[in-house]
């Protein structure tokens, strides 16, 4: 018994925070699940469909079916990421990935393909990548939150670019199913790692938010303590019913709805448009994998710029160069620029659906950060379900991509609408009591 408790105790000993270890293994976590997300499943969906000879309809649907159950179960999963933290649910979702990706490797028919795919996506993408590692990021950081955030979020599509590589890869030398059964035993050998190094809170080792040392005799009056270092103003933090009677909250999640519905029917075609225009399949999905790398690789920046001046200022700015990108499409439609035109996309509008986060963060504490996105949850799911779909039907009923492109202009522009209301609210009645005062 002893022995078990002290196994249970364990943990690696690193010359660094904690925390960041705790984000590199969280983005392991996220690159396992990626081979589940829209973004890969997009850049090699002509393999599966040319092989079994389904319409691109007919995987659209199966996304949608499995992100939507994904939003279902992220209200749920967000109160235990608060309540149990990463240790037990990371490593779960892993083994429970890795075996529908086993699984979907050997399928025959459309409803095993559904099957199998609805529980990758369903399950392992609140945990592995959405709300649980956002969760503990914010709990292990509070002066650097937004960077961490903005690392945390960088994993989702840079795992993605990865992988749209390396499945395209190994199915031209062999087949996309043999693509999914790597990637399912790649799931599976990082079960026993999570599972030694997640931990919920810095408290539970021992440790304060950001490495800092335990400071004691605190004073609001002057910020400062017997250190020399600046002590942050006490952070007050809400309950996920009382973020949820602000107009703020909703002007949020309504923008980040929009944003990503509108990437994820943009992303979903990106590769058959290229195709379209005339590029191989290889091009194609390299042009979708450059532009999810770049968007990835410029989150740490958004998150440290978020740190120094605010996520508000920073997904305005963002919004507003995205509204330009996607214009871009109706000016240069079918052309040699596209590839550019796509690069670019990725890269402006890649930091957008991490900023949502950093704003409830900074407007609502870290206590209910868990409970109060699980909130946020089925709405950004569902609409990322949606979106490959609507692409689809836009491109079925139109037969080309302009009305896509307008769309996409028309949506961006009422989050960029959203996000310039959504101001902080004003503390609750709550705060006055437990002696807050509202700035």
């Amino acid at each position: 018994m002893t022995s078990l408790r002290s196994l249970a105790e364990w943990r690696p000993r690193t010359p660094f925070f904690y925390g960041w270890l705790i984000l590199g293994m969280s983005a392991l976590g996220t690159y396992a699940a990626s081979g589940s997300a829209q973004l890969v499943l997009g850049g090699i969906q002509n393999f599966i469909f040319e092989d079994m000879g389904w319409e691109r309809s007919t995987i659209a649907y199966a996304v949608t079916a499995g992100t939507w159950t994904s939003g279902f179960l992220t209200p749920f999963i967000g109160r235990m990421a608060d309540k149990y933290g990463p240790r037990g649910l990371m490593p779960s979702a892993a083994l429970i990935g890795g075996v529908a990706f086993l699984v979907l490797g050997g399928v025959q028919s459309v409803w095993q393909f559904y099957a199998a795919y609805i529980v990758a996506r369903a399950i392992p993408n609140p945990i592995l990548v959405g709300v649980v590692p956002r969760t503990a990021a914010v709990n292990f950081f509070r002066r650097r939150r937004n960077l961490a955030l903005g690392i945390s979020a960088m994993a989702r599509p840079f795992g993605g670019a990865i992988n749209i590589q390396v499945f395209s890869l190994i199915a031209n030398a062999y087949s996309w199913r043999t693509a999914y059964r790597v990637h399912g035993l790649i799931a599976l050998a990082i079960v026993l790692p999570l599972l030694l190094v997640m931990r919920r809170r810095p408290s539970d080792i021992g440790l304060e938010p950001d490495g800092d040392e335990p400071q004691p005799d605190r004073s609001r009056a002057s910020g400062r303590s017997r250190t020399s270092r600046p002590v942050l103003a006490q952070e007050f933090s809400w309950t996920s019913g009382e973020a949820a009677l602000t107009s703020a909250f909703w002007l949020v999640v309504i923008a980040e709805s929009l944003v990503t519905l509108t990437s994820g029917t943009i992303n979903f075609q990106i590769v058959p448009y290229l195709r379209d225009s005339g590029a191989s399949v290889a091009v194609a999905a390299a042009g979708l994998s450059l532009s999810s790398l770049l968007g990835s690789l410029g989150n740490p920046l958004w998150g440290h710029l978020s740190d120094r001046f605010s996520p508000r200022r920073m997904v305005l700015g963002l919004l507003s160069l995205t509204v330009f990108a996607v214009a871009l499409f109706l000016v240069i439609p079918n052309s040699n620029l596209a590839f550019a035109a796509i690069v670019f996309y990725g890269t402006v509008a890649g930091g957008l659906n991490i900023l949502g986060n950093m704003m409830i963060a900074q407007y609502f504490g870290r206590a209910s950060f868990g409970a109060i996105t699980g909130l946020v949850g089925p709405f950004q799911t569902g609409a990322l379900g949606l979106g490959p779909t609507l692409g689809a039907l836009i491109f079925a009923y139109t037969g080309g991509y302009t009305w896509l492109f307008a769309y996409g202009v028309v949506a961006y522009i009422g989050a960029l609408i959203c996000m310039m209301a959504a101001r902080p609210p004003k503390l609750p009645r709550r705060a006055i009591a437990e002696g807050f005062v509202d700035g």
